[in-house]
């Protein structure tokens, strides 16, 4: 067993585990309160799943689509959830996602 590896792989885990405490700008549908990017990965896996039947493409590679709904926000771990319609410094936030790509892909390594 390669220990490094594991070692690696426990510690992305546990960092991906931060991502239930980014809460996103939108609402939960009962309103009690903001969904979270785990949820929100979550769920657009499940609706990737459930949807499938409907793609135009007959040969989708359904376990990509769920693996890309899965990790596609983990990045916002630390650059934070930003809504589609707030006022920001888009040339920041694609900083912050860039500098985070680069750590989760060391993870992957």
């Amino acid at each position: 067993m390669d220990i490094e590896r594991i070692e690696k792989q426990i510690a992305f885990l546990l960092e991906i585990d931060k991502a239930k405490n980014v809460f996103r700008n939108t609402i939960l549908i009962d309103k009690t309160r903001k969904e979270n990017d785990a949820e929100h990965s979550w769920h657009m896996a499940i609706a990737a799943i459930v949807l499938s039947e409907y793609s135009n493409d007959k040969n989708i590679d359904i376990s990509k689509v769920i693996i890309m709904s899965l990790i596609h926000d983990i990045i916002e771990i630390d650059s934070g959830d930003v809504f589609a319609y707030s006022d920001i410094n888009y040339e920041e936030k694609n900083q912050k996602e860039k500098d985070g790509e680069i750590e989760y892909l060391e993870y992957c390594q």
